[in-house]
Order: C-alpha cells, then sequence, then structure tokens
C-alpha cells in the first residue's frame, strides 16, 4: 500500500468534492421570518430592506453617502435559521452576481445586524480567492440596546472539535486575531492540516461569527457558533468557492456540533490577541 503524501496540496479534494454528506449536521430552517420586511442601515446611510418568503428573500439596496455600490433590487433563494431568541442567520448567494454571497445576521432584541459579503476572485500573492466585508448596521425601528457587532480575540487559545456529520469530524486551534488552524479528524480530507486566515466578530456574549479563507483550495466560509455550552457548542455556516472545474461556484449551507478540548491561556507579554493593538 502506497503512502499518502499528505503535503502535495495538488491532491486536495476540491470543493464540491467535499460537499455530500458535510451537512448532516445542518439545523432546520425556520419560517419565523416568512412575511417579514427587515430593513438594516448602516454608517453610511446604505440602507438595505429585506422581505422574506419560504425560500426566497427579495431585496432592495439603497446607497448611502460614499457607498459607490449601484442602487439594486433582486430576489434570491435564501435559508434561515434560528440561532438563539431573537437572533437569526440567513444565507442567500446572489443570481446576478454569481462571485457574491451574503451572510446576514439579524438581531431582532439588541437591534443590531452584521452582514458578511463573501466576494469570490482569484488568489494572488497576499491574497486569497475568497475575500470578506464586514458591514454591521443597525435595524430599523428596533429600539438599539446592548453592544454592536465588534471584532473579538475572545476565541483565540481555544481547541474545538467539530463534528458535521457522522463521517466528517475536524478540529479548530484559534491562534491569533488573522490565524486559525484546522486539522480532519475523520472524512475524506482526514491526516490534511493547515493554517489559515479568519475573523471573529462578537454578536452576543458567548456566540460569535466565525469566517475563514482557505489559501490552497479557493474558498471560504462563514460561521455563526454558540459557545455558550462549552460541551455543547453548535454551529451554522457556509462554504462558498470555485468549483472542480474552475468555472463555477459551489454554494452550500451545513451545521456543526463541537465541544471545547482545551485552552492555552498565554503570558500576558506572548499574548496573541495583542497583535490588535499593534
Amino acid at each position: 500500500m502506497s503512502e499518502i503524501n499528505l503535503s502535495d496540496t495538488s491532491t486536495w479534494l476540491p470543493l464540491d468534492g467535499l460537499a455530500p454528506g458535510f451537512d448532516a449536521s445542518k439545523a432546520e430552517t425556520t419560517a419565523d421570518l416568512d412575511g417579514r420586511t427587515v430593513t438594516v442601515v448602516d454608517d453610511r446611510g446604505t440602507r438595505i430592506s429585506h422581505t422574506f418568503s419560504p425560500g426566497t428573500v427579495a431585496w432592495d439596496y439603497r446607497p448611502g453617502t460614499g457607498d459607490a455600490t449601484e442602487a439594486a433590487a433582486e430576489t434570491d433563494d435564501c435559508e434561515v435559521f434560528r440561532v438563539d431568541e431573537d437572533l437569526y442567520y440567513a444565507q442567500f448567494h446572489h443570481e446576478h452576481l454569481p462571485e457574491e454571497a451574503v451572510t446576514l445576521i439579524l438581531d431582532l432584541r439588541s437591534g443590531h445586524a452584521l452582514a458578511v459579503i463573501s466576494l469570490l476572485g482569484t488568489a494572488a500573492a497576499g491574497r486569497t480567492a475568497v475575500q470578506h466585508v464586514f458591514v454591521p448596521s443597525r435595524i430599523e425601528g428596533v429600539e438599539g440596546s446592548g453592544e454592536a457587532p465588534a471584532p473579538t480575540t475572545e476565541l483565540i487559545g481555544r481547541r474545538v472539535l467539530w463534528v458535521y456529520s457522522a463521517e466528517h469530524a475536524y478540529e479548530h486551534l484559534y491562534l491569533s486575531p488573522h490565524w486559525y488552524t484546522w486539522q480532519c479528524l475523520a472524512g475524506p480530507e482526514q491526516g490534511l492540516a493547515d493554517t489559515d486566515e479568519n475573523s471573529v466578530w462578537r454578536i452576543r456574549p458567548g456566540i460569535y461569527v466565525f469566517a475563514w479563507r482557505e489559501k490552497v483550495i479557493p474558498c471560504g466560509s462563514v460561521t455563526i457558533a454558540d459557545h455558550r455550552d462549552l460541551k455543547a457548542l453548535r454551529s451554522y455556516g457556509v462554504l462558498f468557492g470555485t468549483d472542480e472545474a474552475g468555472t463555477g461556484q459551489t454554494h452550500f449551507t451545513f451545521g456543526a456540533h463541537g465541544r471545547l478540548l482545551s485552552n492555552t491561556v498565554h503570558p500576558a507579554e506572548f499574548d496573541p490577541a495583542r497583535a490588535l493593538e499593534r
């Protein structure tokens, strides 16, 4: 039996090769927002209304001051998940702009929202194929309360096991504000590991948006993860990237159950979280 060369990245699975069965732990979608219009407004005054119907969202984009994006209105297929009481995650892939996908986090209790725009391009030196743009905003008509979504270092040092299906399991080690390491423990990528870019935003106490951008496979992911019970973590997310042919896009949602394996506490003088202060 020949030994597998795990360092030969040319043999790594394309994103659509990973998809079968990866969504086994995906949560059920919710109809809570069906028939409702939710409008978010960001600091530029850009105003986006979202009208939810079963399986779709009709959105209307009106740019504010300094926003060079053109006004547009379309309807896209959409999945909505309930993460917590009055906290929802909506995921849609633009039909008219197939290189763009949207993750929308709506906190109807606090009045805060966070959109993460996934942009699929071509990898280059110092640039992954997928880039993420984070846009916090306010929900119109909801009196604001609590802290707005913001970048956080609260996950740094945690080592977490994530189980996506009976066949797919990975561990994540959150290293710094910019990097995390993943290792496949079970599944078609078993034995593979890498260190990739990440971004983490705090949504509510113990609930985070965790996004990563891979450099080997042209893909990126956005998840919202509930870390409040360290023995029973839950995540909801999307993978978005280039298909195996390299001519189209792969976009699919998934979910995972997890648990904290360990936590590293660095001495203050070597704390990776200080990178945000530099």
